[in-house]
């Protein structure tokens, strides 16, 4: 009942000579290695239909086919065509330069206006032309220099299984740790990229958060909700004075930037624990660096109770 429905088709049934302006989305799920084939699939969607809305196209690649872009046979040396004079003593082959700050204006005497639906805020200008990132592809490689096919997602859940098989084995392994760094060095070992997934999820997870999330569909905290969870459970009221100073600030650490700063005592030795003395006498406070160990270690415990 649309004027213009969406419609799914493969490239064989468009054969040559089919145009189709309004195609604006190209999915690549067969091993293509002819470039000719490649360019005419791709070529149904370079055509514009502004009226349309049609002014872009969006390619999703399963088979790495995108690859062609970067052969030179694609499409050779870059040929530049000046249609706008006959070669007369006044014609001047090279476009009009906008000043600095004034949108360019195109062929026409129409000014460019960019698209301004779901865009980042990040904002570029070219030749003071205001232009917007439409799409961004990110790709990795694993621990074996192979450039990752699928999804960093699934691609991490299947390393992650490798070592974990269960929900249960990772947190009985993560509580027995005891030191939590040592299982996520050993997952980035395997090619678990947690900051590449972190990046994704635009959230300040835990190492811990991503893992359970990633691999075993668990809803995932932020290190600001672990570390209100331990305020509000009172861990914290065990210890008096400095020793409660000490555990508050290693939860600000843990805050802004992980468990293995919970982990590390040389942390001790820096701001702001420097203030309360050195690492010996902090430990000293805490009737020994064993006690120490383990008033941290039970603080884990509380962190990542809710799992």
């Amino acid at each position: 009942e649309e004027p213009y429905p969406t419609i799914v088709t493969t490239s064989k049934l468009m054969t040559t000579g089919v145009d189709c302006k309004t195609c604006k989305l190209i999915v690549l799920d067969n091993n293509i290695n002819s470039m000719t084939e490649f360019k005419q699939i791709i070529g149904r969607g370079t055509r514009l239909y502004p009226d349309k809305g049609k002014e872009y196209f969006t390619i999703i690649d399963f088979r790495d086919a995108c690859r062609l872009f970067a052969d030179p046979d694609f499409d050779g040396d870059p040929v530049v065509i000046v249609d706008g004079g006959d070669g007369g003593e006044d014609w001047d082959p090279k476009p009009p330069i906008a000043d600095e700050g004034t949108p360019e204006t195109l062929v026409g005497g129409a000014v460019f206006e960019p698209p301004t639906e779901y865009f980042p805020d990040a904002k570029y200008r070219v030749r003071g032309v205001p232009v917007r990132i439409l799409n961004e592809r990110v790709q990795y490689y694993d621990k074996d220099g192979a450039l990752i096919t699928e999804s960093i997602k699934d691609y991490s859940r299947k390393n992650i299984l490798e070592e974990f098989a269960t929900l249960e084995k990772f947190i009985k392994a993560w509580n027995a740790a005891d030191k939590k760094q040592v299982i996520i060095e050993e997952l980035r070992d395997r090619g678990v990229l947690l900051e590449a997934l972190r990046e994704l999820s635009g959230k300040d997870y835990d190492d811990f958060d991503l893992i359970m999330h990633i691999a075993f569909d668990k809803k995932p905290l932020t290190k600001r909700e672990r570390v209100n969870n331990v305020q509000k459970q009172g861990y914290l009221h065990k210890y008096e004075g400095v020793c409660r100073e000490v555990l508050t600030a290693l939860l600000d650490k843990y805050m802004n930037e992980g468990v293995s700063e919970l982990e590390d005592t040389h942390v001790l030795e820096n701001a702001p624990f420097d203030r309360f003395g050195s690492a010996k006498k902090i430990a000293k406070l805490f009737v020994g660096k064993a006690a120490y160990l383990t008033a941290v270690r039970e603080m884990e415990r509380v962190i990542f109770a809710a799992a």
